[in-house]
């Protein structure tokens, strides 16, 4: 495999002090490749969410390094000056709940993400109209969040996280509100995106009918990587 998107090597994250220190996530190591979807599964409080955190750059480590796309970003302090940045040109993060604003339709929360990064807005409302063509929901562009329905909304929210042409893309249970048909559309998706777009996806998820869709499904107990398959 070619040189990873997404590198980690012997990350750990504590919580708290003491007795009550919490061990989220024990020296984990993990590579995600370009146009590869992996799955993270576990238990509540297995780390799956903290280490996705992680590479979204919300939380910081302990201890370990991580890179992105062969650029150091952590090794025992951050690398980089702009997190914020970053997140917005090469993350993209996906979320269990749709999160729409409910005061702007489907383009222009698409259009949003560009805008906050410095794109004009004529052009970010004409890359969000393709983004949402290319998702099969260009027909809803005008709609408000309140009229989509729950497979429309997340595919919204997917082209919002493509908005800024990201390399990775993050996503906590993207399908667990939606029902097997929908999810499995979702994860095709991504898929797709994955593949066309050489992105590395990292999903985290509790919804076993969707694990056919994974390159690798990774499994954590305990903050610790318990098998990869």
């Amino acid at each position: 495999m070619s040189k990873p998107l997404v590198d980690l090597a012997n990350i750990s994250k504590t919580f708290g002090t003491g007795d009550t220190v919490v061990r989220a996530l024990d020296n984990v190591s993990l590579s995600v490749g370009a146009g590869e979807v992996v799955g993270l599964k576990g238990p509540s409080g297995s780390g799956k969410s903290t280490l996705l955190n992680v590479v979204a750059c919300i939380l910081a480590p302990d201890s370990g390094r991580f890179e992105i796309d062969g650029e150091a970003i952590w090794d025992g302090s951050y690398r980089i000056s702009d997190l914020r940045r970053l997140r917005r040109e090469r993350i993209g993060f996906i979320f269990q709940f749709h999160n729409l604003l409910p005061f702007l339709d489907a383009v222009d929360n698409v259009a949003l993400a560009m805008t906050l990064a410095g794109t004009e807005r004529t052009a970010a409302r004409k890359r969000a109209r393709e983004l949402l063509d290319y998702l099969q929901v260009g027909k809803r562009a005008d709609a408000m969040p309140s009229r989509l329905s729950g497979g429309e909304a997340q595919r919204v929210a997917i082209a919002r996280a493509l908005a800024n042409r990201p390399r990775i893309i993050l996503a906590d249970e993207p399908t667990a509100a939606l029902d097997s048909e929908r999810a499995r559309v979702v994860m095709d998706l991504l898929r797709q995106v994955a593949v066309e777009q050489s992105a590395a996806v990292l999903v985290v998820t509790h919804d076993e009918k969707i694990f056919d869709r994974f390159d690798r499904m990774v499994s954590l107990r305990d903050g610790r990587i318990e098998s990869a398959t």
